[in-house]
């Protein structure tokens, strides 16, 4: 019996409680719901505060009733992935979570959301933020993905640059990023121009070798079809039926970020990632990145991606870090902003006592 067809077997309602149990047809994909020693459903319990008892092939969810509507939502959405032949894992609850999460725009059932497919299998969204982020590169030429670290912005454009090579539909990749010295001088790194940069490119290289085998990264690097370069080796070039991405991006001055996005030809498709709350840029200088979202962000064929913490896909500390870091941003803003009003509230009464 499939979960997403008939298993709902008994609802009931008390205040604003309520409970809900669910059947399953199939034992061996309900011990892979559950995980080893019940972690997948302990894991949902602790995200949602529900109560979760299994008995048999049944599952009963007790509690605030919306959370109860995400539970059964998430458990049967899982269910129906494990009939599929799909595996579970941790990182895969958590996202299950977070795209049924109360609010979470847009809230599809997990088996209608996007996927990009490569030839090392199918990449599918796991936050409300990455599910419209992979909409937007599958239909418009440039897109920008704005966010923290951890949301995926690079390793999803990287994946459908490659889904589209490998299906013919641009002839080349090129992964480009700002050489920024971020603390540490390349004057002073040891060997040649390209093992001074390749440091700098190194999370490029991991997302490809994570889409395609080592090899074929090699081959096809060999060949000229996959290019990794500093953003200054884009200069006078024109580039045509290529996927380029441009990452770190909140670390281009405003003329690099104009010569990279005019370097755009005919086929081509270009995806922008950066962090605003991460430029290293020297005091005084105006992040390109900032710049060009302020300039171009609305213009036909041009589509923006704006991550929050919420989808953080890394390890679950990751997402309260950049919470903490946040937070403390906000309280530093007041302190100045209720300084300010002060000042201006005494030289106010400085003013009307004259």
């Amino acid at each position: 019996m499939s979960a997403d067809r008939s298993n709902t077997l008994t609802q009931s309602n008390a205040g604003q409680g309520r409970a809900v149990t669910l059947q399953f047809g199939n034992n061996a994909l309900l011990s892979q719901l559950l995980g080893d020693h019940d972690r997948h459903l302990i894991r949902v319990e602790q995200a949602l505060g529900v109560r979760l008892a299994c008995r048999g092939n049944r599952i009963a969810i007790t509690g605030d009733a919306t959370q109860v509507e995400t539970a059964q939502v998430t458990l049967n959405g899982l269910y129906s992935r494990l009939e599929r032949g799909h595996q579970l894992s941790s990182s895969d609850i958590d996202a299950a979570l977070k795209l049924n999460a109360r609010g979470a725009e847009p809230r599809l059932p997990l088996s209608d959301l996007p996927a990009i497919r490569t030839r090392r299998g199918a990449i599918q969204p796991r936050s409300p933020g990455q599910t419209g982020y992979m909409e937007m590169l599958a239909r418009h030429e440039m897109v920008f993905g704005i966010g923290p670290a951890g949301t995926g912005k690079t390793y999803l454009a990287v994946a459908q640059a490659v889904a589209m090579l490998q299906t013919g539909q641009v002839d080349r990749i090129i992964l480009s990023r700002p050489a920024v010295e971020a603390g540490e001088r390349l004057g002073f790194l040891p060997g040649d121009m390209k093992e001074k940069v390749d440091p700098y490119l190194r999370p490029l290289y991991d997302a490809l070798n994570d889409m395609m085998p080592g090899d074929q990264v090699i081959r096809r690097m060999a060949a000229g079809e996959i290019e990794v370069a500093p953003l200054a080796f884009m200069r006078g070039r024109t580039l045509s039926h290529a996927f380029a991405i441009l990452d770190e991006a909140q670390n281009t001055t405003p003329m690099q970020m104009k010569m990279f996005l005019t370097r755009m030809g005919e086929g081509t498709r270009m995806v922008i990632t950066g962090d605003l709350s991460q430029i290293d840029l020297p005091n005084g200088v105006t992040s390109g990145l900032a710049d060009a979202l302020a300039t171009v962000e609305g213009v036909q064929g041009i589509g923006v991606t704006r991550f929050s913490r919420q989808d953080v896909v890394r390890h679950p500390l990751v997402g309260r870090i950049v919470e903490a870091y946040d937070q403390r941003a906000t309280a530093e803003q007041d302190v100045v902003r209720d300084a300010r009003r002060h000042h201006r509230s005494r030289e106010s009464d400085s003013g009307t006592s004259k």
